[in-house]
């Protein structure tokens, strides 16, 4: 009970309070991160394997002994749950970026726009006109509503802290070096492998979640299973399928990444996303953490209630 009362509260400070401006535990991760990665680079699989190895188990290990101290104390485990759950999610960093870049395109500011598509992915958007943008916008919304919202959750109500925080862990690596640039191809291979097996359950129950949210399950579903494979990751590919059918939009294209081009392929079969479908998408991927948190807490319960019985 402590630990799904805990998710709901994390949950809700998340939504209320947002991401703190400065000494944010995962920004202190990645920075920890950096200098690991700057003393152990080298162009090879095995470093990378050590390098997420040792990062990622520490985070887990962290979690492992917050457990362990709290879990006869059922108050001040709900308030260490919580707070770590707050620390993971990202789900009201991600709905105001949308309100920025939605208002940027609103009132034609393309410049900005471009500079600003960075804080929510890698994309190239040099050349970006504003429906560009919306679609890069929109389908950046889809794929961290699952990396930055459903995957924690989930990842918590299974296995409490250490799972919200070595999930965390693990997606801030892909996000750092799971390129498929000329540096990180082999650096970046296990931390970006790693990260494909942590969602790929969390993934597809996100693009389950997206069309139960919508109001709209046999289209969003639908669209995930005949286009989902078009797409060249394993998990992206059903969660922007999905938000598609939801939508009734079409995404999906060719990417510029700078120093490397990827196809994605077509999803869905509407029309392409307009400025307007910002908000639209946004407005979605708040039900879809909502519907979320409930999921997440019912596994905690079903943990609890498993564990009992197998006592």
């Amino acid at each position: 009970m402590s630990r799904a009362l805990g998710l709901i509260l994390g949950f809700a400070a998340d939504r209320v309070l947002g991401d703190p401006r400065r000494y944010h535990p995962v920004a202190g991760f990645g920075q920890v991160a950096s200098r690991l990665e700057a003393r152990w680079y080298d162009d090879s699989r095995a470093a990378g394997t050590a390098y997420a190895s040792v990062l990622v188990g520490t985070a887990t290990a962290a979690g492992v002994i917050a457990e362990r101290l709290t879990r006869n104390r059922p108050i001040l485990h709900t308030l260490v749950t919580a707070a770590a759950t707050w620390t993971v999610l990202g789900a009201r960093s991600l709905d105001r970026e949308a309100e920025v870049m939605a208002g940027l395109l609103e009132e034609k500011d393309i410049p900005a726009a471009r500079d600003r598509l960075s804080h929510l992915c890698a994309r190239d958007a040099t050349n970006l006109e504003a429906d560009e943008l919306a679609r890069a916008t929109v389908e950046s919304l889809a794929e961290n509503t699952s990396d930055a919202c459903v995957a924690p959750l989930l990842w918590g109500g299974v296995l409490g802290i250490p799972g919200l925080l070595g999930y965390r862990a693990a997606n801030t690596l892909d996000a750092m070096v799971g390129y498929k640039s000329a540096k990180y191809l082999n650096f970046g291979w296990a931390a970006a492998r790693l990260d494909d097996v942590l969602n790929l359950l969390p993934a597809r129950a996100c693009a389950l979640l997206t069309g139960l949210a919508a109001g709209r399950p046999r289209q969003a579903v639908g669209v995930w299973q005949r286009d989902a494979s078009k797409h060249p990751s394993p998990n992206a590919g059903p969660v922007e399928a999905a938000f598609a059918g939801a939508l009734e939009l079409q995404l999906g294209g060719r990417n510029s990444y700078g120093d490397y081009q990827e196809d994605r392929g077509t999803l869905g079969g509407g029309p392409p996303p307009t400025v307007a479908d910002v908000r639209r998408t946004a407005a979605l991927a708040r039900r879809v953490g909502v519907a979320a948190t409930g999921a997440a807490a019912i596994l905690a319960l079903t943990a609890r209630w498993s564990g009992q019985r197998k006592g």
